[in-house]
């Protein structure tokens, strides 16, 4: 059996995306599980086909699965050198589904934001009950 040695080197972590997000459910205080997301690019040549996720145990989005050969980090580099990386996204929250249809306001959340391709990381916390919510840019 090999033992690790200091020229092991670490496993790697695939990079992070681009756009993240995680829910919290403000009537628990704790993470929102399986909350189905999806997040869709709709300025420039947009409306794409959106991509999907589902909340962890966390309420972390950490990877979106798109259609066969597309990924968020592809469509950024791509992007990054039309309209001058200039962009708008739409992230859509499955509420109605988490919390039950008789029991919230909003059947989804749709939180809709500007990105810029060259500035980096994007992360959209949603802090989440039945009749109110609210977002913003985190890091």
């Amino acid at each position: 059996m090999n033992e690790p040695t200091s020229l092991t080197p670490p496993p790697s972590t695939p990079a992070r995306e681009p756009i993240t997000c995680h829910v919290l459910d403000q009537t628990t205080g704790r993470p929102a599980s399986s909350v189905s997301v999806s997040l869709t690019l709709l300025r420039p040549f947009g409306p794409s086909a959106p991509l999907t996720a589902v909340t962890s145990s966390d309420g972390r989005i950490n990877q979106w699965d798109g259609e066969a050969g597309s990924s968020l980090t592809e469509i950024f580099e791509n992007l990054a050198e039309h309209a001058n990386g200039k962009m708008v996204w739409s992230l859509k929250f499955d509420t109605g589904s988490y919390f039950g249809e008789d029991r919230t306001l909003f059947p989804e959340v749709e939180v809709k934001f500007f990105v810029d391709a060259k500035s980096g990381h994007y992360h959209v916390p949603l802090l989440l009950g039945p009749w109110s919510y609210t977002t913003y840019r985190g890091s």
